[in-house]
């Protein structure tokens, strides 16, 4: 037996089909001292009994491009290693059978058109023409994307190991890691039952033992394990080409194997597996057939393929796959522990993604950042409610079971709710609010007007959501009244000590050196210039800083700065976010209603925009920002939790004579919308630069102080873009506009949006979207364009403008 190395530049854990690809894309970028440990065979924990339908389509550019690149990969590897690796592009068809669906259908098609990926539409005997073993009674129509295919899990798998060896890799099977050796925050080794390995870098591909393992040093990663069934029939004249099918309305996936059927399906009522762990002798290991539950996924197969009634049965495979709360997979570095890096959590489809997801994730390792955005599948997209596996089992199994159902817009997950409740939560429920989550956090969405019986639930459809009207209202108050929004869910740290103003002034590429009192947004950039947040902060004391970023990313922002704040600085980052209560009072009356309940002196010449003051209210002490994501005058109360209900009483019933309502998130994005503000995540994010996204004014280019990404900036300044952030209206009033329609100028296609919404002062959709151009884009080349979008394969012209739709010249703000 071949003998383990003392050292290694990384080790990864795990010989499935993530882990190999991740060791065989490391040796590509020059990492050859990679050492792969497997605890028993390579394939032998999920990938041996996956699948293996490779789709490519998914709501993100990024992931979509990531799906893409398995494809090329898996197109070559065989040539490149000589070994089979079962590919078939075989082409993939997506079934609809009822108008709802075939309008998500229609989206899709829209989205991968988007993206550069080839779907077509077809009619359901166009359908029936490529799969013609199907009864198409129901359908409405279909969608078949041609680069879609098929693949022998195991055989890929061995040949990313022989290319990965070949480059240099060393893999060891029957090798388990029993511990890391960490020293002061710092990974120094890897300790085996056969010795021990000196290494920098740590990549888990564990599969469904990840999150065990990454427990005992302290890393969160929300996974558990899930039985997933399929059937495997004999042959029964099944042909070699058929395409890959998904039925999502009955719930099911088939592909062809050896003249018959592989199929299977995502039941709503999932049956979770190992609660109390997995066992120590689990591999090449399936579970008994439980063919009663599967009973649920025969009866809707056997109305799409009659054959199967007569197909004789090989095996009802019974096999557990890791699945996580939101449906995508995880990636990247540990915020816990550096250079600790984690690929796994891959919901069934990890044969699709491993190519890509292996190469983003050796990027990762090699360079210190992924090769482009991956906040879909970023392991940072999850914080405090991921730390308890109940919690994270609960979730996860809804995500099981909305695996196939409709992919609604605006769709609330209802399970594990509530959990972090702001402390108005229960005076706001009984006003009529209806709640969203994220992170964990109840947050008012809209509320109902329960006098007129007006109910506080979501209808979902693809077209004008029930609560249209009630945000309606709520957006009327902001523009021509007050309202409060309860953002207490907002992350909030602190930044302290002797060189807190040096750190935050490298991490910030707006100038944020500013005088005690002074409120800056500002973005925080990668070394390309992208960026990486998108925050405001408050300069509290002279070595104190109060940071404010949205919900979703507490726990990205808070590895982000923490990471960046320089070695030899002193200062110390604290997330504060559960201290304070947030209220944020909007409106053009807001000033009077604040002026009824302080004494302080809150005129726009004692407090103007931009500036952060600590007022009273009623005894409690609040620190109030006075700056807006709504366009117009307004104030965060930032307040501590335990006097949060008396400050909101009391301003509740100072506001009445001016108008005053509560109002939720719907309206803040209605109005940010009309505002031209930007959202990180969608608009904005590590791809898009300032400059790219027009927010060039908010970056300290004028002041020669160096910060991380300013060379980056200087760059594009002097030789100029090649996308550019606009804003779209249809003429058409009501279209819906929800993110990725295609954006045409003149008949070219030139992006996608990268948010959609409605302007209630406006009165029509707005749509927000990079116009791309090789050759360079300026506002020029933008706005001398005529504008069509895409939505759901109908062309609508549009207008496009590079200035705000409302209040252009800032005055409501300002004033």
């Amino acid at each position: 037996m071949k003998e383990l190395p003392k050292t290694a530049k990384a080790v990864v854990i795990g010989g499935g089909i993530i882990g190999c690809s991740t060791a065989y894309h490391l040796a590509k970028l020059g990492l050859t001292d990679t050492v792969l440990l497997e605890r028993k065979k390579l394939t032998s924990g999920t990938t041996f009994h996956a699948a293996g339908l490779v789709g490519q389509l998914r709501t993100s550019a990024n992931i979509t491009q990531m799906l893409g690149y398995s494809v090329d990969l898996y197109k070559r590897l065989e040539a490149e290693t000589g070994l089979a690796t079962g590919w078939k592009m075989n082409g993939g068809l997506r079934l609809a059978c009822n108008e709802e669906r075939w309008t998500e259908v229609k989206r899709q098609a829209t989205t991968a058109q988007s993206f550069g990926l080839q779907m077509h539409l077809l009619t359901p005997q166009e359908a029936f023409d490529l799969w013609p073993l199907m009864d198409i009674d129901d359908l409405v129509g279909a969608a078949f994307l041609p680069t879609d295919g098929q693949a022998n899990p195991s055989d890929i798998t061995q040949a990313l190991a022989k290319g990965a060896r070949m480059a240099g890799v060393s893999i060891f099977e029957d090798t388990e890691v029993l511990d890391l050796e960490i020293d002061k925050g710092r990974i120094r080794a890897v300790i085996t039952d056969r010795g021990r390995i000196e290494c920098e870098r740590v990549v888990v591909c564990a599969g469904q033992w990840t999150r065990a393992f990454a427990a005992r040093f302290g890393v969160n990663v929300p996974l558990v394990s899930v039985e997933h069934q399929y059937l495997i029939t004999e042959s029964f004249g099944v042909p070699s080409n058929l395409p890959t099918l998904r039925d999502p309305d009955r719930l099911t996936y088939y592909k062809e194997e050896v003249g018959g059927l592989v199929m299977g399906g995502y039941e709503p009522n999932p049956v979770p597996w190992a609660i109390d762990g997995i066992p120590n002798d689990f591999h090449y290991t399936l579970l008994d057939s439980n063919f009663d539950h599967f009973e649920q996924i025969m009866e809707q197969a056997l109305a799409r393929v009659p054959g199967l009634q007569t197909a004789g049965v090989k095996q009802l495979l019974n096999g557990p796959e890791s699945f996580t709360p939101d449906g995508n997979f995880i990636l990247g570095e540990a915020p816990e522990l550096k250079n600790f890096f984690v690929g796994a959590g891959f919901n069934a489809f990890g044969i699709a993604s491993a190519g890509g997801a292996g190469m983003a994730l050796a990027e990762w390792v090699a360079k210190g950042e992924p090769p482009y955005d991956l906040w879909p599948v970023d392991i940072r997209r999850f914080g405090r409610p991921h730390f308890d596996t109940d919690w994270v089992r609960t979730r996860t199994l809804e995500a099981y079971g909305k695996h196939y159902t409709m992919a609604w817009p605006f769709e609330e997950y209802s399970s594990g709710r509530p959990c972090r409740k702001s402390p108005l939560y229960d005076r706001l429920k009984a006003q009529g609010a209806c709640f969203g989550e994220k992170l964990g956090w109840e947050r008012p969405n809209w509320f109902a007007d329960l006098f007129t019986g007006e109910e506080p639930n979501d209808v979902y459809t693809y077209g004008r959501q029930n609560w249209f009207d009630a945000v309606g209202r709520e957006h009327k108050a902001v523009r021509e009244a007050a309202v409060i929004f309860d953002q207490t869910s907002f992350a909030k740290f602190v930044l302290k000590g002797r060189d807190a103003e040096a750190a935050i002034s490298w991490i910030a590429s707006n100038d944020v050196a500013k005088p005690v009192g002074a409120l800056t947004y500002t973005q925080m950039l990668n070394d390309r210039g992208g960026i990486e947040c998108d925050v405001t902060v408050a300069r509290v004391a002279e070595n104190e800083f109060y940071i404010t970023t949205g919900t979703g990313f507490a726990t990205h922002d808070f590895d982000w700065i923490a990471r960046n704040i320089p070695a030899e600085m002193h200062a110390e980052l604290v997330d504060v976010t559960s201290a304070y209560s947030v209220l944020s009072l909007m409106g053009p009356h807001s000033r009077a209603v604040l002026e009824a309940v302080t004494s302080a002196d809150v005129s726009n010449t004692a407090f103007p925009f931009g500036r952060v003051k600590t007022i009273g209210i009623d005894g409690c002490p609040v620190r109030a920002l006075r700056i807006t994501y709504v366009g117009e005058l307004g104030y965060e109360l930032h307040v501590p939790v335990e006097y949060a209900t008396t400050v909101y009483d009391t301003l509740m019933a100072a506001g009445r004579d001016h108008g005053l309502v509560n109002a939720g998130y719907r309206a803040i994005e209605s109005c940010r919308l009309e505002k031209g503000y930007r959202a990180w995540g969608s608009d904005i994010g590590p791809d898009h630069t300032p400059v790219e996204a027009g927010l060039a004014w908010a970056v300290k280019m004028k002041k020669g102080t160096a910060f991380r990404g300013r060379a980056a900036i200087e760059r594009q300044l002097a030789s100029g873009i090649k996308k550019m952030l606009a804003c779209f209206v249809p003429d058409d009033p009501e279209m819906v506009l929800l993110g990725r329609e295609t954006i045409y100028r003149d008949g070219q296609r030139v992006g996608w949006l990268s948010s959609g919404g409605y302007g209630y002062t406006i009165g029509k959709p707005i749509g927000y979207g990079y116009v791309r151009d090789p050759n360079g884009v300026t506002e020029d080349f933008v706005l001398g364009g005529r504008y069509e979008l895409d939505v759901a394969q109908r062309r609508v012209p549009c207008q496009v403008s590079l200035k705000p739709l409302y209040d252009p010249q800032m005055a409501r703000i300002k004033g």
